[in-house]
């Protein structure tokens, strides 16, 4: 009886976050030959499986231990989005615990682009972003970063060869899980994705851009800036209380001198609030002297959220104002305008459905 209870109490290993050498070591430890760990990885990172009984080239006896010791993460779709206005879909997961996270694909004349969330909710506060309402809830685990890919690839049956890690959560918060996928994401062995075509937002986590740095990565870092000045950026995130832009800037000056790749200024353009020929002003003296691009990001409107996106015309006047000081600067296209554009807007939607439905069962007792 205890050792049935045992077995039952066991947690599963997670073996879609095991790294290919990792893996290799499990299989010798398992008296298994080694060409057994490339077999099943292939099956987990190239033909992504959701099973072990999908791998048809081992035997069923292997088969049955794997799903004994090891679990595949679930990351089951709820709903998918698909937008009349512009070749973007948006996907809500359930992970194991019940948590979602919420996953964006862009199509574009270069391939396809998958966002994905590092963090089940957040705790950086940004006052403009839906996905920081409530808070943290936990890191996600490297394998279900990759299984939100995975599922993409699998559901729509097309290749994704550009990622960006700008959904809900703060990588650099989750900094040991999301270093491993980079790794495992870009490595020959699995969907080989380039680091050259991984882009990474952080809100401006000052020793987690330098551990960063050293990593040897070559993967795009954009900043989440959204402000020219200390103060108009405390007002913005709270995450500023702790790190002075200065520091966060010169933390971005390292990282493009260790890396050679150039760094991203993100800025949302928030009416009356940081879209004034004041904060071009503020932005040119930052962006000026450095080797950087300047994507302008009319706010999202969040309905928790008093925050405005300004008109086209005022955008297009504020970009105007940087291009002539020799800045490079874009407006962000609007994607999926017709379906639950900002990030997290859908999987709270889902969180308030949920809240309702519990409010209308303790009523009805």
């Amino acid at each position: 009886m205890g050792e049935i209870m045992e077995k039952a109490v066991r947690k599963k290993k997670d073996i879609c976050s095991y790294t290919y050498e990792e893996l290799a070591e499990e299989m010798q430890a398992a008296g298994e030959k080694t060409f057994r760990a490339k077999q099943i990885y292939q099956w987990l990172h190239v033909k992504l499986a959701d099973s072990f009984e999908e791998m048809t080239n081992l035997s069923k006896s292997l088969r049955e231990k794997l799903d004994e010791e090891y679990q595949i993460a679930p990351v089951e779709l709820v709903e998918r989005q698909i937008s009349k206005a512009d070749p973007t879909e948006k996907f809500l997961f359930e992970l194991e615990d019940g948590n979602m996270v919420e996953s964006v694909l862009m199509k574009y004349d270069y391939g396809n682009s998958v966002c994905i969330s590092s963090q089940a909710g957040c705790r950086m506060g940004c006052r403009f972003c839906a996905s920081t309402i409530g808070g943290l809830i936990r890191n996600l685990k490297t394998s279900e970063m990759l299984r939100q890919i995975y599922r993409i690839q699998k559901i729509t049956g097309e290749r994704v060869s550009n990622i960006v890690v700008m959904g809900t959560g703060e990588p650099l918060d989750n900094y040991d899980n999301f270093v491993r996928f980079i790794r495992m994401v870009s490595a020959p062995e699995g969907l080989n994705i380039s680091q050259r075509n991984i882009t990474a937002s952080t809100c401006g986590i000052v020793p987690g851009i330098l551990r960063l740095a050293e990593e040897g990565f070559q993967i795009t870092l954009a900043l989440s800036l959204h402000a020219g000045t200390q103060e108009k950026r405390k007002s913005l995130m709270p995450v500023a209380n702790k790190y002075e832009l200065s520091e966060v800037l010169a933390a971005c000056d390292t990282y493009f001198e260790k890396t050679g790749r150039r760094i991203t200024f993100e800025y949302s353009l928030v009416k009356d609030v940081n879209d004034t020929d004041e904060d071009a002003a503020d932005l040119i003296r930052i962006a000026g002297h450095r080797n950087c691009h300047i994507n302008l990001i009319p706010v999202n409107p969040v309905r928790e959220r008093s925050y405005v996106r300004p008109s086209r015309q005022n955008a297009l006047k504020f970009q105007n104002k940087l291009e002539k000081n020799g800045i490079n600067v874009t407006i962000r296209r609007e994607r999926g305008s017709d379906i639950d554009g900002a990030c997290g807007q859908l999987r709270r939607r889902y969180a308030a459905a949920g809240k309702e439905k519990a409010d209308e069962i303790l009523r009805a007792d």
